[in-house]
């Protein structure tokens, strides 16, 4: 016997009008529990939804493009009935729950301590989840709902709970750790059993086969009272996952958080109006109002936090007939991740020009060697040579600054980031080891790089690594731009299209090809003659490119 089951989209967390990008099944497809129905994409992750139970697939409720929340309906699902079992007697289902009652009541005669495991709890699709802060101490007194761990994946942070007061008393993970469904975090010693969730009170099963009669050689062969005093590992209900222990830190989610950090707001400041003090987005605009307002004061240490009033909200429409484009998924992250670079590092931008007319000779020169490896010879592989010299003989550029901003982290290696135009947005794919290929290898390079960002098939360390990066608009035109550095690297080179100008050798004006340049660099590592230095080397090596040879 079959029955009609509604798959409705199950808690995804924070997420909220998530778009559908991918639908996996058709109707009248079987699926088995587990199978993934379709693919969710939202600005911070992409996800599989999959299907709660075995089935064949009926039919499909929703398509490409939507935008779903938490209880939307996705599909209906034909699944196989399970057969009722016939009901128990009352009598004999009386005496058995009366039996189990029995059973599982400790004896709270002995007044003795337990010690109990708190392990993790079912966390959704997170895995090998980091373990970022311990939020107790050994020998702390905890309160039931007490944070005790923070966890960290690349989509969300989340803090653990305890389920239970108690005194602490070891934990058993360390910062770094990464931990899975189950992992014991922390042993606690608990006096009150009452305080102990139903499931832990429940005896373990017994052994196919052992009668009440038979015992247990390992339970008596223990010491008294440590059959009692040792429990099960205990794991957080879901609704404990929600609650956070109040005046340790804001509670917050991942986007939450890089709002206000945008807006330089702390989030100790706010007021959250969340579920047990958690602060929301719209909190922290209200709090930005008021602080415009003048009902609230940025604490003086924030440095100035609300100095960028937001743009006003213009209603475009009332002027003519417009439309709305959704912003693709790269571009709203990495235009998040250049304003948060432009408001973190303070720019300067270094202009100078290069004299390529020998360097432009050179490569046509090449140009017939280079088609018949079947590659195109562009000006890009020699800037990337050039300015790979340029980072050794000036090691603070290829450089980044330490979290605390207090030394430098200097790097062995040269990797180059270059910055691919794509349909769907800017990407800065990286090439390593640039000093250790040649011209016709970085070229080879290049072309499998940029066609692979264009179709959408970069994997994520192609995007990871770099210590420079360039950004050419010489394929398109103008004579100067400022680039933003792509921390945390402290530097980047902007090149604008090269043209023939007239230049005074001593004698008389002669035509030259000049390559204008626009170094954009971060003031706290890089001063004005080291970004002087800088051009003007790279300016000698792009003129006589023998140099690198020296």
């Amino acid at each position: 016997m079959s029955k009609q089951s509604q798959v409705l989209l199950p808690d995804i967390g924070d997420f909220s009008d998530v778009e559908v990008t991918e639908i996996l099944v058709a109707p009248g497809d079987r699926v088995e529990a587990e199978t993934s129905l379709l693919t969710l994409e939202s600005d911070k992750a992409s996800m599989e939804i999959p299907s709660p139970q075995a089935g064949v697939v009926e039919s499909i409720a929703v398509k490409i493009g939507d935008k779903l929340n938490q209880g939307d309906l996705i599909l209906q699902l034909q699944v196989e009935q399970a057969p009722q079992q016939e009901p128990q007697p009352p009598q004999q289902a009386a005496a058995e729950q009366a039996e189990s009652e029995t059973e599982s009541k400790p004896d709270p005669s002995t007044g003795a301590a337990s010690q109990v495991e708190v392990t993790l709890p079912d966390i959704g699709d997170f895995k090998d989840v980091e373990v970022i802060e311990i939020l107790a101490q050994p020998g702390d007194q905890v309160e039931k709902d007490a944070s005790l761990v923070t966890l960290e994946s690349d989509k969300a942070s989340m803090e653990v709970p305890a389920p239970f007061s108690g005194k602490l008393l070891e934990y058993r993970i360390k910062l770094g750790d990464r931990l899975n469904q189950g992992d014991i975090i922390a042993l606690f010693e608990v006096s009150e059993l009452d305080d102990l969730p139903a499931a832990e009170l429940q005896p373990e099963a017994e052994p196919a086969g052992q009668s009440e009669s038979e015992p247990d050689t390992e339970q008596t062969a223990r010491p008294a009272g440590e059959q009692q005093r040792r429990r099960p590992p205990v794991m957080p209900t879901p609704n404990d996952m929600q609650a956070i222990a109040r005046g340790r830190k804001a509670h917050a989610g991942p986007a939450v958080r890089r709002f206000a950090r945008e807006l330089g707001v702390e989030l100790a400041q706010v007021s959250g109006s969340g579920p047990k003090g958690r602060v929301l987005k719209e909190d922290v605009q209200n709090f930005v109002k008021k602080a415009l307002g003048g009902e609230a004061r940025a604490p003086a240490a924030s440095g100035g936090a609300f100095a960028l009033p937001p743009l006003p909200q213009v209603d475009f429409s009332k002027f003519g007939g417009i439309e709305i484009k959704p912003l693709s998924r790269i571009k709203k992250l990495s235009g998040g991740h250049l304003h948060n670079c432009w408001l973190n590092i303070p720019h300067v931008t270094q202009f100078d020009e290069a004299d390529i007319s020998e360097l432009e000779a050179f490569r046509q020169g090449l140009k017939a060697e280079a088609e018949q490896r079947g590659l195109k010879l562009t000006l890009f592989p020699f800037l990337l040579k050039a300015c790979a010299a340029a980072l050794r003989a000036l090691p603070e550029f290829n450089s980044s600054l330490s979290p605390e901003g207090d030394s430098l982290v200097l790097k062995k290696y040269v990797h180059i980031g270059v910055a691919v135009d794509t349909p769907n947005g800017l990407l800065v794919p990286v090439l390593r080891d640039v000093e250790q290929k040649s011209l016709f290898d970085l070229a080879a390079e290049l072309m499998q790089l940029s066609a692979k960002a264009r179709e959408g098939k970069l994997l994520p360390g192609d995007l990871q690594g770099g210590c420079f990066s360039i950004s050419s608009l010489g394929g398109i035109g103008g004579t100067a731009f400022t680039p933003i550095v792509n921390a945390p690297e402290v530097a980047i080179l902007g090149v604008s299209r090269a043209a023939m100008k007239p230049v005074w050798n001593g004698s008389e004006f002669a035509p030259r090809l000049m390559l204008p340049l626009s170094l954009s660099y971060d003031h706290r590592v890089i001063d004005g003659a080291q970004g002087a230095r800088f051009t003007s080397l790279l300016t000698s090596l792009l003129g006589d490119i023998r140099r690198l040879l020296l």
